[in-house]
């Protein structure tokens, strides 16, 4: 039987990367002020900037609803096919919790918590979309991107705790002295959950290719199939930087892929937050 792989919009993959895998999206929805908009669909990332620059307020997000998942889940299943559906941690969103209550209305659809975020989530899908593509089994699939959703390292480093702030992950008096001694915080995505990491101190752009190498300098424990760059809007010529520094510390990655981050990403952390994001081996 055929599978179509679905995931949430917190994925973070490109359209050129939807298309080559045939993944459709089921967006989560953004708030702002007494609107809602669906994410990539009626609202960008640009989009939030200009909210919050305008009102001083922070986006909201919110998971697909159930009867969401419902409809989509419809479409695919009454053209014979099983379904892959990957989603967001469940500790940061309840888009896996709705996912599964929809898909116990279907035979053949197979749920997938990839605990991770952004490009981490995209990283599970890509796994599994390898997988199908090389004909293993639903079943299979769900299996081995359980456990490689154990494996990947997600990680950001943030210009301004500003994002973070308003968002209530960090205290004003946090904030205040950040901003103060000009950190830059690392956050990392840790058993599903966004957690803060390393403290950088200085200009940003210098800030990220020091993040870059501490998160790849000496390490033998890579899958070397893909690395992605994921970014809110860095400049071009940072973003270039990164990937000089990549083909420097680990030339041998297959793929070095940049990507935008979505509304997710964007509402959280801001804009000039940099990620590098990848999939580590898995024990022997």
């Amino acid at each position: 039987m055929k599978i179509k792989i679905i995931a949430d919009s917190t994925c973070d993959l490109s359209k050129d990367l939807l298309e080559k895998y045939d993944i459709s999206l089921v967006p989560l929805y953004i708030s702002m002020g007494n609107k809602m908009f669906k994410d990539g669909v009626e609202v960008t990332p640009d989009d939030i900037y200009d909210y919050v620059s305008k009102t001083g307020n922070l986006a909201k997000t919110a998971a697909p609803n159930i009867d969401d998942y419902i409809k989509v889940f419809r479409h695919w299943n009454q053209l014979g096919y099983q379904i892959m559906c990957f989603c967001i941690s469940k500790d940061c969103s309840s888009s896996y919790q709705n996912a599964c209550v929809a898909a116990n209305e279907f035979d053949d659809i197979y749920v997938v918590d990839t605990r991770n975020l952004s490009t981490g989530e995209g990283l599970v899908v890509l796994y599994g979309a390898d997988m199908i593509k090389e004909g293993y089994s639903a079943e299979e699939v769900q299996s081995a991107c359980n456990e490689a959703a154990t494996r990947v390292e997600a990680s950001f480093v943030v210009d301004s705790i500003d994002f973070l702030h308003k968002g209530g992950r960090c205290s004003a008096l946090a904030a205040f002295g950040a901003n103060l001694l000009k950190l830059k915080p690392g956050i990392d995505v840790v058993d599903g959950k966004m957690k803060p990491s390393k403290k950088y101190r200085g200009n940003i752009d210098k800030v990220i290719l020091d993040y870059v190498n501490d998160r790849l300098a000496g390490r033998d424990d890579i899958i070397k199939n893909r690395i992605f760059i994921t970014h809110t809007g860095c400049k071009t010529e940072v973003v270039e930087r990164v990937k000089e520094k990549i083909n420097k510390i680990a030339p041998d990655f297959k793929e070095v892929i940049e990507t935008r981050a979505g509304c997710t990403v964007t509402t959280h952390c801001g804009p000039n937050t940099l990620g590098v994001l990848f999939i580590r081996k898995g024990k022997l």
